[in-house]
């Protein structure tokens, strides 16, 4: 299936889901485990239906699920097509599926919630060094471009979060003759009805907003000591008013 672009996700108006990162999100609370457990099994039932299935995490009081197609289909500027992980109509036609479940199971949407870790390594090698990464993150060599076009590492059991690269910034070297250093950072997504007060968090408790220049999309934070993480709100898949 062809991928969705952000403006035809937000157009399907899925008020307990939010897009983050390659999938759709939701939290929902529920009674206990038991009542998790109840509510993951009719969510199989309707996957078995049409051969697709949601990732699923529980706790004592929540089921967490995301949904994203392994296969999905895009074609750049010149018409090549690749096989990526993203959001495909079979997402969103799944996704209003466990809504309605949710209502007759009587769990509560909690979209505000929801969240996704990635990791990010700026270089300028990163068909070099991402075989390494690949070993050191999954065990797996296949992880490297797995569901991307790129080099990066994503294991297919979800272990672990997904490391992409980035272009290093060679004005970071301390001798011009030197290679780029590599350098590490976290990426969080969030809902976007999140991430003000996430902001707020991180500067009350020390941090430093070090560039917001396209907030709310993106926000870098750093640390007392300048080690950085950003903050990603996917916008163009938010229903505007």
């Amino acid at each position: 299936m062809d991928m969705l672009m952000g403006e035809q996700i937000a157009h399907a108006n899925l008020s307990d889901w939010r897009k983050l990162a390659q999938g759709l999100h939701a939290r929902y609370l529920v009674e206990d485990f038991a009542a998790g457990a109840r509510f993951v099994a009719a969510i199989a039932e309707a996957g078995d239906e049409i051969g697709h299935h949601p990732r699923v995490a529980m706790g004592a009081g929540h089921v967490d699920l995301e949904l994203v197609t392994d296969d999905a289909i895009y074609r750049d500027d010149d018409g090549t097509e690749y096989v990526i992980e993203w959001v495909t109509q079979q997402d969103v036609d799944l996704a209003r599926r466990i809504t309605e479940l949710a209502a007759a199971h009587k769990a509560g949407p909690d979209p505000a919630s929801v969240s996704e870790l990635e990791l990010g390594l700026d270089t300028g090698d990163s068909a070099t060094i991402a075989p390494v990464w690949a070993a050191l993150l999954t065990g797996d060599a296949d992880a490297q471009g797995r569901g991307t076009p790129g080099d990066e590492v994503r294991d297919a059991t979800v272990r672990v979060p997904n490391l992409w690269f980035g272009d290093a910034d060679e004005g970071r070297a301390e001798d011009a003759a030197e290679a780029p250093r590599g350098r590490f950072h976290v990426e969080v997504y969030l809902a976007p009805e999140a991430v003000e007060d996430r902001i707020a968090a991180a500067v009350a408790a020390g941090g430093t907003v070090v560039d917001d220049s396209q907030s709310p999309g993106l926000t870098v934070i750093a640390d007392q000591d300048g080690n950085r993480g950003i903050l990603c709100v996917d916008t163009s898949a938010v229903a505007q008013g």
